[in-house]
């Protein structure tokens, strides 16, 4: 490890640094535009300029320079002040003056970095370019006129989504920034771009001139439109939620997130269910609570009692519901509402025991039925990483763009049962061999085939360097799917068993995906927040709390616990689910044993101690000796990326998003177009 000495402080940094890296760990902030931590290095912004010796003398860009043995690093003499002051003026010199109207206010780079390095006024008094719009689809905002060339938009298109959508045009001053043929960007991930732009050029039109960020409150919480529960702060002010963005988490998503999980919030205010409703003559009333929960008495199920939980659901409204069935002596409780049925007595077998961070590290993959840029947009760029480390990855099922080199095996399931040679080979001569299941494969029994895959390839083993790898992986797509399993929503036979008890009362908890056709004999009472499937199945609908009015525990595909905080309430008379929960045990005439959410959360930790802690949950060793045999066409179980849930169906944003880049209608232009 080279030691150097910044501003006549000496450390040792680690092998391979940058100079702005060793500056970073003598706690100096070094200004930086086109620079970013999880990019190439670009090196064409030059405000991260630095005095070395030895070295020639004048400032040396910091980002693209290596920390090498016995360097002295100035990052506040005269000729780095100077030096910052030129390069900052020089930036602005064709810079707008939009900083009143434009969205990027309050957290701009630039506005923070000419405060703090620029000088106090402008020497330039000629014309200011200007660049024509160039239209970046319904996510993004473009006022190119105020780009300044940094190149993070184009590093993150082709290195972390993998398509290159967004390039550079012309040279010298004439350089502009622009999608190929100016079409939309349409990749799963394009709106980081965002959050990446250390301008205003790139900005989200759906937000645009609604808010400024000193006005918002800033929540903690987790994207529940897919299985890999990326971290997320929900912007809100007063009772309505203005913008998702997403939290660094190096474990789960880094620091991206998809379209799909930034934009439904719009979706959180429309189509949403804000008073009871009963059904009378085959017509939907509106009803007081009162006579809502007397409805629901009036079933009085007795013990002929099921419930179904939908895709978004917190951990504590599966437990209060499950704690209600049982006090009424059932004990028929399903998540899996498309009628999936696999064993899940072992939940490291249904488990992704990778993890997403591990998984780049594999050298060999195999896919089996599942479409990740759609189901899990994260974990894709996740598998690019390990591509781009020499990884050769297989795909049983529809072809789809990969973003990555990948060959398709076919569609057939059966193709699991026996692999062709290659791919075996390829498998079992890996240091780090995986395997990927999808919610397609799972309906065409290749669990099974993959826990006995698994064990003739050894996908468990101990490394060299002593840890323990497990590349046997199942990819779940709903966001309640790991913690459902923990509480024992499962049937054996899936929700074909709920189907056959034909309860007198069907509790639906926001499942919004389930054939509510075969249930025709059922009382259907739907807790829930938004005015889709299942409610207008119902027979008695009580509105719920969205995921961003209440707090609540998520286990995402690989088994993490982690905690939501409420962030707004919830809209007119709809309450929270456990207190909805509660009130029906009050009309029931039964006991569920908590009255309150944290006597609820307690009595949850207790039966099931791993929700209580934050973190990897510990699921034990994979079933040995199982065997079984995969048989039918895969095909992918989502149609359409953008609406897979009801939030996403209420959003106008991705409304317009699926309309636009999936079934190909032409762009709506805006009135100040």
């Amino acid at each position: 490890m080279p030691k150097v000495k910044v501003d006549g402080v000496e450390l040792e940094v680690p092998a391979g640094a940058t100079v702005l890296q060793a500056c970073e760990l003598a706690g100096k902030e070094i200004p930086r535009f086109c620079y970013h931590e999880r990019l190439s290095i670009a090196g064409n912004c030059r405000m991260c300029l630095v005095e070395v010796k030895p070295g020639p003398p004048k400032p040396q860009a910091s980002c693209a320079l290596p920390a090498s043995e016995g360097q002295e690093i100035r990052t506040d003499s005269e000729m780095v002040k100077k030096a910052r002051e030129g390069v900052m003026e020089f930036l602005l010199i064709n810079h707008p003056l939009d900083c009143p109207i434009c969205d990027q206010g309050g957290e701009c780079d630039l506005q923070d970095q000419s405060v703090a390095y620029g000088r106090g006024s402008s020497r330039y008094h000629e014309h200011k370019r200007a660049v024509t719009e160039k239209y970046m689809g319904p996510l993004i905002k473009t006022v190119m006129t105020r780009c300044i060339h940094c190149t993070r938009c184009v590093r993150f298109s082709e290195e972390i989504a993998g398509v290159d959508e967004i390039g550079a045009l012309y040279r010298g001053e004439a350089t502009q920034i622009s999608t190929y043929l100016e079409k939309a960007a349409k990749h799963e991930m394009s709106a980081n771009v965002i959050d990446l732009c250390p301008v205003g050029a790139l900005t989200s039109r759906p937000y645009a001139f609604e808010a400024r960020p000193w006005e918002l409150k800033k929540t903690l919480s987790i994207d529940v439109s897919d299985a890999i529960g990326a971290n997320i702060r929900v912007d809100a002010r007063g009772r309505e939620v203005l913008r998702i963005l997403p939290r660094i988490n190096d474990d789960v998503n880094e620091e991206w997130i998809s379209d799909k999980g930034r934009y439904m919030a719009d979706g959180l205010g429309k189509r949403r269910l804000d008073r009871p409703y009963i059904r009378l003559d085959g017509k939907l009333v509106p009803v007081s609570w009162a006579e809502a929960l007397a409805a629901v008495a009036k079933i009085a199920p007795g013990n002929s009692v099921a419930a179904v939980a939908g895709d978004m659901v917190d951990a504590e409204t599966m437990f209060a519901a499950k704690k209600l069935v049982n006090a009424l002596g059932g004990s028929l409780l399903e998540g899996r509402q498309t009628g999936l049925a696999y064993d899940c007595s072992n939940l490291a077998a249904v488990n992704f025991n990778t993890t997403l961070n591990g998984i780049e590290t594999a050298d060999a993959i195999l896919i089996v039925g599942s479409h990740i840029r759609w189901e899990a947009p994260l974990l894709n760029a996740r598998l690019r990483k390990a591509v781009k480390r020499g990884a050769k990855v297989f795909v049983i099922g529809p072809k789809w763009d990969t973003t990555f080199p990948a060959e398709f095996l076919g569609e057939d399931a059966d193709i699991l049962n026996l692999l062709p040679a290659h791919v075996w080979a390829a498998l079992n001569g890996a240091a780090r061999p995986a395997l990927i299941i999808g919610g397609a494969a799972l309906a065409k029994g290749a669990l099974e085939v993959g826990l006995s895959i698994a064990e003739q390839l050894k996908l468990v083993r101990t490394l060299d360097d002593g840890t323990v790898w497990n590349g046997f992986n199942v990819l779940h797509m709903a966001a309640s799917r790991m913690a459902s399993l923990m509480l024992g929503y499962a049937q054996k036979g899936g929700i074909a068993d709920l189907v056959a008890a034909k309860p007198k009362m069907l509790l639906s908890l926001g499942a919004d995906e389930v054939d509510y056709t075969k249930f025709a004999d059922s009382m259907i009472v739907y807790v829930g927040h938004h005015g889709d499937k299942g409610a207008h199945a119902a027979d008695v609908i009580l509105p719920a709390a969205a995921f961003t009015e209440k707090s609540g525990t998520y286990v995402n595909t690989e088994g993490r616990v982690q905690i939501a905080d409420q962030a707004v309430f919830a809209p007119g008379e709809a309450r929270e689910d456990w207190t909805i929960l509660r009130a029906m045990a009050d009309a029931l005439g039964v006991n569920v044993g908590f009255d309150s959410f944290d006597e609820l959360r307690a009595a949850m930790t207790a039966a099931v101690p791993a929700l209580g802690v934050e973190g990897l949950a510990d699921y034990g060793a994979l079933p040995t000796g199982v065997t079984g045999k995969a048989a039918g066409t895969i095909a992918y179980p989502i149609k359409d990326f953008y609406l897979t849930n009801p939030v996403a169906r209420a959003s106008e944003t991705l409304q317009r998003c699926s309309a636009e880049l999936l079934h190909g209608a032409e762009p709506q232009a805006e009135a100040a177009e």
